[in-house]
This record gives C-alpha cells, structure tokens and sequence, in this order.
C-alpha cells in the first residue's frame, strides 16, 4: 500500500476555532482510528528511513509517541521519550522553550542517547518549532546528533520547519496545511 495523501488528508479532522478563536486545529486522532490511514502514514515514515544512517528514534510527547513507536518497532531501533516537565523519573536534562504566550519546558533522562547516537526526532506536527528544536537541543546536550526531524503535518505559514532548518536539521513532513 502506498502513501495516499489525498485519503490521508481526508480522515486528518480540521476543527475551527479551537483551541482559540481565528485557529484551524488538525487533528490526527481520526488516523488511529482508521486502520489504512494509520498504516500509510507508518509505512511512509518506515520507508524514509529503512537504510537511513540513524541509531535511535525520539519521540515528543504525546501524539508523537505513537506512530514513532511503530516506527521503532518496525526499524529495530530504541525509542527514546521526550516528555513535558516531571513526566520522566530519574535523572533528567530540561530544555525551556517560547510558546505564543509564556514558555514550557521538556524533558529527556539522561541516559536516553549518548555521544555517538544518530538521532531522528519525531512529532506529529510542526507549527512554530519551538518543541522540536527544544527536543534536539536536549540530544545534542547529551552528546548525540539529530539526523532530521520528521512530523506528520507541517503548518509552513507558522514558519517551524524554517527555524529548524535555519538551525541545522533537516526537516521532513508527510501533509502540509496552509493557513493557521
């Protein structure tokens, strides 16, 4: 089965006004509950990186965890957990990042990767970048290299994949979405 991005952006719900006013939400849930969107999307990302000079696969809390973990699975490489402040027990390093009003902050254990790890990190979205370059900060604070970054969506008019690759690190996506 190959990637149908016409079919996939057909189940991708877009909610109006949510989470604020003027704001298009995409919303991947409807993927997981369609077993072919689900598994063209896995497949696709399977495939970019089946012979791709990687060690470890991170992932963004939450949505991010599940198509990542198949991933992991499907490659024979480790999952490594990038979670929102306290989530992770044990020794951890902590990144803050700007959100739209205010900052957060992620977390990694630091054991997750070490110097010598190619890393691909993984979210289900980019929008303004923030978490993504924050995730690759915390592995390049560890000692590891971030291969790419790799999302479902990308939201070009919000400009993340520009400061990711203004940073360094390739960026691939499977959908873009015009507009905010």
């Amino acid at each position: 089965m190959s990637f149908d991005e016409c079919y996939v952006k057909s189940v991708v719900r877009s909610i109006e006004n949510w989470p604020e006013e003027g704001v298009v939400f995409r919303d991947i849930t409807p993927i997981f509950k369609d077993p072919k969107a689900l598994r063209m999307v896995s497949d696709a990302f399977i495939q970019r990186y089946i012979d791709a000079d990687i060690t470890h696969i991170a992932c963004i809390d939450a949505r991010g965890f599940l198509v990542a973990s198949i991933m992991a699975y499907q490659l024979g490489l480790p999952l490594v957990l990038v979670r929102k402040k306290g989530k992770l027990p044990g020794a951890t390093v902590r990144q803050e990042y700007q959100l739209e009003y205010g900052t957060a902050e992620i977390e990694m254990q630091v054991d997750a990767v070490t110097a010598g790890d190619k890393v691909l990190v993984f979210d289900d979205l980019i929008a303004t970048g923030g978490t993504l370059l924050a995730a690759c900060t915390l592995i390049k604070k560890l000692g590891a290299s971030v291969v790419e970054s790799a999302a479902m969506i990308n939201l070009p008019d919000l400009q993340g994949a520009k400061l990711l690759e203004d940073a360094g690190i390739p960026v691939f996506t499977l959908l873009a979405y015009e507009g905010l």
